[in-house]
């Protein structure tokens, strides 16, 4: 009996543009920069898909094509676009119908002021919901410090939006709450 054929991964790239689309958003804080990166990831994911090992996890290594793809692009421009006003961030996100809303905008404020590598950590490890493993082999760094600096990020979050030691934000967006929750697991 012949071993059946695998789904070519080409086949499951549309699935994940949401994700990377997201995880886009929070590294460049502009949504037609964001969509330019992800089209960007998915170009070099489909020319070099001769390069994706079967049986590894597709959507990590498009996050690390993305991430990539996003600090080359930044050393080579050595500029950044940055929205101090918020007004692309507003246009990115549909608000919610409770009084969540301020909770929201200054949860926003609040992760744009974190540094670059503690806002990619939380999003991997919290929202995007990576293993610190997975996370530090797509940033290439040791999973002690991808601990480190998701840890810091949320003790800056927390500072920055005035919560007491165990205080949790009265919030219903799923990605945010997953960035701020504790990650005690090691690996998933």
């Amino acid at each position: 009996m012949s071993k059946p054929l695998q789904d070519d991964p080409r086949d499951q790239l549309v699935s994940h543009l949401p994700a990377l689309r997201a995880f886009a958003l929070s590294l460049t804080r502009e949504g037609a920069a964001a969509d330019d990166l992800v089209q960007d990831t998915i170009v070099k994911a489909w020319t070099n898909m001769d390069k994706f090992q079967a049986g590894t996890n597709l959507r990590a290594w498009l996050f690390t094509i993305l991430r990539n793809t996003f600090y080359s692009s930044r050393r080579k421009t050595k500029r950044e676009v940055s929205d101090t006003d918020g007004l692309h961030a507003a246009r990115q996100a549909t608000k919610p119908d409770h009084d969540g809303r301020l909770a929201m905008n200054d949860f926003r404020a609040a992760f744009a002021l974190l540094p670059d590598e503690q806002r990619e950590a939380l999003i991997l490890v919290g929202a995007s919901g990576f293993s610190y493993e997975e996370a530090a082999s797509m940033t290439g760094v040791a999973v002690g410090t991808v601990k480190s600096r998701a840890n810091r990020g949320r003790r800056k979050l927390a500072e920055l939006l005035h919560l007491a030691d165990g205080e949790e934000m009265q919030m219903t967006d799923q990605a945010t709450l997953a960035v701020m929750a504790q990650n005690h697991a090691a690996s998933r």
